[in-house]
């Protein structure tokens, strides 16, 4: 990261800066949201030339309006976000005495229309499974898809978890995935997904019961124990999006279908929401503590939406 030494006492605002990054990545628990403020911090006080102290409404609205590297306006959202961030640190360093007020505060934000409901629908799931080959890398990247559909689990959380986090218990599978800001949980993984894993392992002459306990569940193609990667899987992801004749979409749409096909199948907003582990840290926690190793019901009805039967169980030892 860059430093800002327009500042009268450059090192001081630099330490500032420091400890509000370090601070949203401890609460946020996202790498990205951190390198995004810190893009536009650097870019609002390299662009105005003046410290903290010395900023006034005038100087955040000019920055905030302004025309980015493609020459246009900046949308709604756009300005939306560089106020919230730049609006974040000031209340940081209010909140460490280094500053009286927020020249942020008088002014208004734009109107923001709500986006379009994003993830895929029943049908279209079924369509990008329909064009996934029976390979061994389609068979993984098949149980990828089903995993991340039928869990809404986050792409890390899917991508890193390795064999022991799997485990069979009372007649049911569960597994433990690790989120954002460090938090662990414990969830049923529906039946259709440990099936399709098992089937993956199995074209890559692997067995589940054997493999030890920090193997990787995703096994890259043509690499003895290595771990498929992030960027492997998107480029896969992306060419059975074409196949199937849906728009191009990162691995997070599969979180926001699985949203969408809860909600479908009868859930409600508070159940998705816990589902999810949305909402605030301290809410959040709470429903951690009560979904901890609980039944997975609507699991069901989602396989069945997308075309999943019987023959997608397989019977646990």
């Amino acid at each position: 990261m860059q430093t800002i030494t327009t500042f009268t006492d450059a090192d001081s605002w630099n330490r500032a800066l420091y400890a509000f990054l370090a601070e949203k990545e401890r609460r946020s628990g996202s790498r990205r949201t951190v390198e995004g403020y810190s893009r536009m911090l650097q870019h609002f006080f390299g662009t105005v030339g003046k410290p903290p102290d010395r900023i006034t409404r005038q100087d955040v609205f000019a920055w905030a309006y302004c025309t980015g590297p493609s020459g246009k306006p900046p949308s709604s959202v756009t300005i939306g976000a560089r106020l919230a961030c730049l609006s974040s640190f000031y209340r940081f360093l209010i909140r460490m005495d280094a500053m009286a007020s927020n020249p942020c505060d008088a002014l208004e934000r734009p109107k923001v229309s709500p986006s379009p409901p994003r993830g895929l629908a029943a049908d279209d799931i079924r369509r990008l499974l329909a064009v996934i080959p029976e390979t061994p890398v389609g068979l993984r990247d098949r149980a990828i898809v089903l995993t991340l559909t039928l869990t809404g689990r986050r792409r890390a959380e899917v991508l890193n978890m390795v064999v022991g986090d799997l485990t069979v218990e009372d007649g049911k599978i569960w597994y433990r995935y690790r989120g954002k800001a460090g938090k662990a949980g414990k969830r049923e993984l529906p039946q259709p997904a440990y099936a399709a894993i098992v089937a993956a392992l199995a074209a890559f002459g692997h067995d589940m019961a054997t493999l030890p306990a920090d193997a990787p569940l995703w096994p890259a193609s043509g690499r003895n124990g290595a771990a498929l990667t992030s960027g492997t899987f998107y480029a896969n992801l992306q060419r059975y999006f074409r196949d199937a004749a849906l728009p191009a979409a990162g691995v997070h749409i599969f979180r926001h279908s699985a949203a969408k096909l809860r909600r479908a199948a009868g859930e409600s907003i508070e159940d998705v929401s816990r589902f999810l582990d949305h909402s605030s840290l301290a809410v959040t926690t709470t429903y951690l503590r009560r979904l901890e190793g609980q039944e997975d019901k609507s699991w069901a009805k989602v396989a069945e939406a997308i075309g999943l039967g019987e023959s997608s169980t397989v019977v646990l030892h």
